[in-house]
């Protein structure tokens, strides 16, 4: 028999877990600390390099058999231009739908019709430009003379963000160069110190700076600047603001924006020639000089970004100062540290602690507020790497994904990049809802951009009018708001994207169209059109464009979190009619559409009419599970064999899955913790992150696909959110109610300090040898639910008074900083 203990202790919490019986005690900085990476050998392409960063700049290490390899990127760096043709031809949605409604449903597909298949090319023309793209900031190469060092390897220490590069001298005396980014600024720091730390002399005999070879040829020539006795090398490239067919590269527009990357060492430079392999002198390249004979090594590279007129004409000369590496370096581990006392995790399975840590991390380096919100492929790129579909924000998932770890992680701060994107895109969605549907409130589109719109940029319907899009968008802000219980930022920043939402949503739902008539034999109100997450597209007789899962559960959840908004703010007086209009259509809503499978019954499926069969792009049938938490634990036993049915029922095809339907598996208590092991494994890259990785065919992908295809496109990440899914397995809240390690063998040794419950409480636990004991500290007040895991049993002291539980829920009236304990 498994031995349950639980102590609850609100007001206890901090850096270490601490619980009373059996103390645990773990400092989260000092877990990152095991997990650092390593890389015994040159690591010569992108992929294996060690990934660095403050939330704003990122830095790519690589390291080759004769020198050491930086690439730089920035959230902030984009190649601003953007195509917005064809506004007047791509219409309007009405007209849109009363052309496609015309079309026989007899066809095979809606690209059979000469006229949809011309509009639809027509409709998708901006998005095919090269641009908008994040832009590479450039290289930095530090060379050595082979005869005189070898490069043995690197590692990266994610608890402190250090880099260090492994050298031999000629005397086999093992150098190491330090490598880090200031968290405080977007500067990177290097030193070439001996195995004690100490400075030695300097090996590097050349320092070469590399504006990005993408760089396209109709841009404004780079500007370099070359300060050798400063020991400065540096360039600055403008990014237009126009299109090349519109941009005069004489004048410029005031809305340029532009870029300027200096590298800076303490040693002088000069140049120098050599005698090439066809025997004749060759000199330097521009940007390209050696260094003059020096005592030790101390460097930095420093971006500046923003708009053209206020990038600096000419390099700042900067050389280290004494002792810059050093105070740098402590100002960021303090910064590093104060990011790890947020939260942390102590596992018996060392692989998923590891994986907790190191996506932790990389989150870290890729998303700070104040910077632009990282897109598919954040701040690290070179060349074409990371501007694959743009780099863009798709909101339909990607997008949306990394942010979820965010909320139990205990970083809320981080959560703050995705609300700022949603403020940002508020106006294009006003005028697309407006324009183009002639509806209020906002529409948000499919796919976005972190620069100047005024349209939607693909609105090409087949994907275009994935109504789901919308209330997915702003379901994070709601989120803010349940972990943190600020109604402050509810009122100022959630209230108006929500109510929007819902605005569109309602008047949607409310079209003659979607209610009545020949087409629906019933009194709900449906979503329709719509498009399956990136399936089927839009089908001729609108076969597969109705009421899909993942329209349904999102568009519930909103609605819901609407009428919890209008309540806590108090805003009946101005929202009743639109409140009046909510509540109509969840009292006439569909059904979550269903099939019958031969060998599991009855499952959930992605839209009516589909078959048990499909394989999906991303796991639709659970949608209603995550991200819409309509179901789960918490429902009643027939729906929870649906659940079941259904998840061991569906095939995904990867790609679009490795965190979404783990996590979907967590929250009804399915995850088999092994296999979600093994599909991190099979998706790992070799600098520790997670890339998008098929994993089947039958759907998109056929026999003689390279499933690792996406892999060379960037850094995943949305793929950072998995540490989300191991907190989903040792604590849920996501219906009010505290569950303690739902999905977790309780003979596996755990712990953990302050994942963030609903209501805004923190809590830490840890189960050892069976034995559970946990703590909460409600940082707000309200009332505290948990579920008991000992049942209608033991009891509380609350106030110095002592009582027996008697339900299976434990409810308690909690105040801000108020000690309760509970006892078997």
């Amino acid at each position: 028999m498994r031995k349950f203990v639980l102590l609850i202790i609100l007001g206890v919490y901090g850096t270490a877990c601490n619980t009373s019986r059996d103390k645990v005690t773990f400092s989260s900085f000092e877990q990152a600390k095991k997990h650092a990476l390593r890389y015994d050998k040159p690591a010569v392409d992108f992929f294996e390099g060690a990934l660095l960063g403050n939330g704003g700049l990122g830095a790519v290490v690589t390291t080759r058999p004769d020198g050491i390899m930086i690439y730089f990127g920035h959230n902030n760096v984009w190649d601003i231009r953007i195509a917005e043709k064809n506004r007047k031809e791509i219409g309007t949605f009405n007209y849109v739908y009363n052309k496609v409604s015309q079309i026989p449903d007899t066809l095979k597909m809606l690209t059979d019709n000469a006229w949809y298949k011309q509009y639809s090319t027509m409709a998708a023309e901006n998005y095919r430009q090269p641009y908008p793209r994040p832009f590479p900031c450039g290289s930095v190469l530090l060379g050595f003379d082979r005869r005189e060092a070898e490069l043995l390897g690197h590692s990266l220490d994610i608890s402190n963000g250090l880099c260090e590069v492994y050298l031999l001298n000629s005397k086999k005396e093992k150098l190491t160069l330090q490598v880090f980014t200031d968290m405080q600024e977007d500067k990177l720091w290097m030193r070439l110190v001996d195995e004690a730390g100490n400075e030695v002399p300097n090996i590097f005999n050349r320092m070469r700076v590399m504006p990005d070879p993408s760089t396209p040829a109709e841009f404004p020539k780079y500007t370099s600047s070359e300060l050798l006795q400063q020991g400065t090398l540096s360039f600055r490239q403008v990014l237009p603001y126009q299109e090349p067919d519109v941009y005069d590269t004489a004048k410029g527009h005031p809305k340029d924006k532009a870029l300027r990357l200096t590298a800076t060492a303490n040693i002088p430079m000069k140049k120098s020639s050599r005698i090439n392999w066809d025997g004749n002198p060759e000199e330097m390249q521009a940007l390209e000089a050696a260094f003059e004979p020096g005592k030790g090594f101390v460097a930095s590279v420093s971006l500046e970004e923003g708009m053209n007129t206020a990038v600096s004409a000419q390099p700042i000369n900067a050389q280290p100062a004494p002792g810059g590496f050093s105070e740098a370096r402590a100002a960021s581990d303090s910064v590093w540290k104060a990011y790890w006392e947020k939260s942390g995790v102590s596992l018996s399975d060392t692989f998923l602690e590891e994986t907790w840590y190191r996506n932790l991390y990389f989150f870290n380096c890729a998303a700070k507020d104040g910077a632009t919100t990282p897109g598919l492929f954040a701040n690290w790129s070179y060349n074409k790497i990371g501007t694959a579909w743009h780099g863009d924000y798709h909101m339909n998932y990607n997008t949306q994904q990394p942010f979820w770890m965010t909320f139990s992680s205990n970083h809320l701060e981080k959560n703050l990049p995705y609300v700022n994107l949603i403020e940002f895109l508020m106006d294009v969605s006003r005028r697309w809802a407006k324009e183009y549907y002639n509806l209020p409130g906002a529409y948000f589109p499919h796919s976005a951009y972190p620069v100047d719109m005024t349209m939607n940029p693909y609105p090409v319907p087949h994907w275009g009018w994935e109504i789901c899009e919308t209330p997915w968008s702003v379901q994070g802000l709601w989120w803010h708001y349940l972990y943190s219980a600020d109604t402050t930022y509810l009122q100022n920043r959630a209230y108006m994207p929500i109510k929007e939402a819902v605005q569109f949503l309602v008047a949607y739902m409310k079209r003659p169209e979607a209610r009545g008539g020949p087409r629906w034999q019933d009194d709900k109100y449906h979503i329709f059109p719509t498009i399956p997450p990136e399936l089927y597209a839009l089908r001729p007789g609108f076969k597969y464009n109705y009421d899909c899962n993942v329209d349904l559960t999102l568009t519930k959840f909103v609605f819901k979190a609407f009428e919890e908004m209008v309540g806590i703010l108090k805003t009946e007086a101005t929202d009743g009619a639109l409140l009046a209009d909510v509540k109509d259509i969840l009292a006439h809503f569909p059904e979550y559409p269903t099939a019958a499978s031969e060998k599991y019954g009855k499952v959930l499926v992605s839209v009516p009419g589909e078959h048990d069969q499909v394989v999906y792009n991303v796991p639709s049938p659970l949608m209603n599970v995550f991200p819409g938490e309509d179901d789960g634990l918490h429902s009643d036993s027939a729906t929870r064999r649906l659940l079941d049915n259904t998840y061991y029922n569906q095939q995904n095809e990867g790609g679009n899955d490795l965190v979404f339907i783990n996590l979907q598996a967590a929250r009804i208590g399915r995850l088999d913790i092994d296999r979600f092991k093994r599909h991190v494994q099979y998706s790992l890259l070799p600098n520790g992150t997670a890339m998008d990785k098929v994993m089947q065919v039958h759907g998109r992908y056929h026999d003689r696909m390279q499933y690792d295809y996406m892999g060379a496109m960037g850094i995943w990440f949305e793929n950072f959110a998995l540490p989300v899914v191991i907190n989903e397995c040792l604590m849920q809240s996501y219906n009010g109610i505290i569950r303690l390690f739902p999905n977790w063998d309780l003979q596996q040794d755990a712990a953990f300090h302050n994942l963030r419950a609903v209501g805004a409480f923190l809590v830490s636990a840890s189960v050892k040898n069976g034995a559970m004991q946990a703590s909460i500290y409600s940082e707000k007040g309200g009332k505290l639910r948990i579920y008991a895991p000992w049942g209608k049993s033991g009891s509380v002291t609350h106030n110095g008074k002592r009582s027996s539980i008697d339900a299976d829920v434990i409810e308690i009236d909690t105040k801000a900083g108020e000690t309760v304990t509970l006892e078997p």
